[in-house]
Formats: structure tokens, C-alpha cells, sequence
């Protein structure tokens, strides 16, 4: 037996380094020449091949029922052309679901990318433009080998819909 559906709104929170902290990290440009430190991005793509891609995505809108996250690798994620977009997000465990009262949603500018700790649950990129391109970083056989989804609408009965500040 199927459980009701719920919406729930997240209103989308600026991004900022503490903000991310517990999901991953938020990289902003710094000056050509900057010695590699703790403000880049820290990888893990030892247990794979690395693949640095362009993804063009339309028509996404602000709502999502799953939930994804990979446990081998980190994934790095951002857009072309300045555009901002939205990201929901739930903290890395040892857990088979995320608990839905720590679903975050953020709002992320065009001048930055992310960085997703391995095994963060997350759900986008999200936008409100018809077009976006993104910058993937992530293993090669990410998407096929080392990608836990959760049903929302099925375990939890809700549906996310991320708004606006």
C-alpha cells in the first residue's frame, strides 16, 4: 500500500562554506598561481577511472521524490555561463535511506562549483532556466557501479520542492 503524498517546500539557502561543511565543499576562484590547500577541492578518485565531463540538462524545475549518493567517490558539480542553480543535499552515514528531516536545499551561484564528500545524498542540480550546462567531475562508471537512490515518495510518502529565499 502506497502512502500519501506530501509536498514539502525547502526554501533554498545561499551556499557559503559552512553551510556546506557537512555535505561537502564549496569552491569559489582564487588567484592563478595559488598554491594547492584546504580552499581546493579535495578529491577522491583513487578507485576508478576519473571522468571530467559537459552535461546539458533542460526543463529540470525545483522538485524531486529521489534521492542519490555515491559511496567511492567525491563528485564535483558546476555550471556554465554563470548560471545559478539548486542543490538538495543530506549528510554522508551508514544509514541504507537519509532521514528526510535533514534534507537541505541550496542556492548556488554561477561563479562557484561543489564538491560532494563521498556519500553525500543529493538531489539535482535543480534551476529555474530552461537550458543549463554542467561541469562533471566524478569515476566513470559512477552512474552505473557506485549509485544508491531513494524512493522519497515511496519510503516517506513526500515529495521535495525547492523554493526560493
Amino acid at each position: 500500500m502506497a502512502l500519501p503524498l506530501t509536498v514539502q517546500k525547502l526554501t533554498a539557502q545561499p551556499i557559503t562554506p559552512e553551510a556546506f561543511a557537512a555535505f561537502g565543499q564549496v569552491i569559489f576562484p582564487s588567484a592563478d598561481g595559488a598554491v594547492f590547500g584546504p580552499a581546493d577541492a579535495q578529491l577522491q578518485l583513487d578507485r576508478g577511472i576519473p571522468r571530467f565531463y559537459l552535461m546539458t540538462l533542460e526543463h529540470r524545475g525545483t522538485r524531486f521524490r529521489t534521492i542519490t549518493r555515491h559511496q567511492r567517490c567525491t563528485q564535483c558539480l558546476g555550471a556554465l555561463e554563470g548560471k545559478d542553480w539548486f542543490m538538495a543535499v543530506a549528510p554522508p552515514g551508514t544509514a541504507e535511506q537519509p532521514d528526510p528531516q535533514e534534507i537541505r536545499a541550496l542556492h548556488i551561484p554561477g561563479d562557484c562549483f561543489i564538491k560532494l564528500a563521498v556519500g553525500t545524498w543529493h538531489a539535482g542540480p535543480y534551476f529555474c532556466h530552461p537550458t543549463v550546462n554542467f561541469y562533471n567531475l566524478e569515476l566513470s562508471d559512477t552512474n552505473i557501479t557506485d549509485h544508491q537512490t531513494c524512493n522519497l515518495a515511496r519510503e516517506f510518502g513526500v515529495e521535495f520542492e525547492i523554493v526560493g529565499e
